[in-house]
């Protein structure tokens, strides 16, 4: 499963749609606090835990902008 973050207002989490091995695109359903993810960072695959505070934000980067990041599971 691998696509780019947005926040989904309709859940209020940060989601991301993939495609499966059939060709079709499917709604990851919302990330939860505490799932773990590789997120692409200048062309690098980096694991990271997704938590929320006043925001969402990934441990251990702190800062970064979530919207449109890669990610994959």
């Amino acid at each position: 499963m691998q696509g780019k973050l947005f926040y989904d207002k309709e859940c209020g989490r940060y989601n991301f749609n993939y495609v499966d091995e059939d060709g079709r695109q499917i709604d990851y359903g919302g990330i939860h606090c505490g799932e773990v993810f590789e997120f692409c960072l200048n062309d690098v695959w980096v694991p990271a835990r997704v938590e929320m505070a006043d925001d969402w934000y990934l441990v251990g980067l702190p800062g970064l902008k979530l919207d449109g990041l890669e990610v994959r599971r």
